[in-house]
């Protein structure tokens, strides 16, 4: 098990990146825009950098739900590897089989 001030620390950081999801894309695109006049995108870029840092989804780790493991993890069952094989030898992942020759 992970310690679990790494994990709520990394709930917050979710948190805080889906909070600020919108309001960062918006700054974004007018910071990306050629269109736009240099002073507007460097004003854009000053808000952007006002915002919290763990706003920011690439601070975000992906950690397994069921142990909170940082490494190893499936994205798409949200789950390391070693959760995945114990939970899968208990029979409790559909469809995944252990292979044996």
């Amino acid at each position: 098990m992970a310690k679990k001030s790494s994990v709520e620390k990394n709930n917050r950081r979710q948190r805080l990146a889906k909070k600020y999801a919108g309001k960062r894309a918006r700054l974004l695109a007018v910071a990306n825009d050629e269109s736009k006049a240099m002073e507007e995108r460097f004003e854009a870029r000053l808000k952007l950098a006002a915002l919290p840092r763990n706003a920011n989804p690439t601070r975000v780790r992906n950690r397994c739900e069921v142990t909170g493991r940082p490494r190893a993890v499936y994205r798409k069952l949200k789950m390391s590897r070693i959760a995945l094989r114990e939970l899968g030898n208990r029979g409790l992942v559909p469809g995944l089989v252990k292979s044996s020759w």
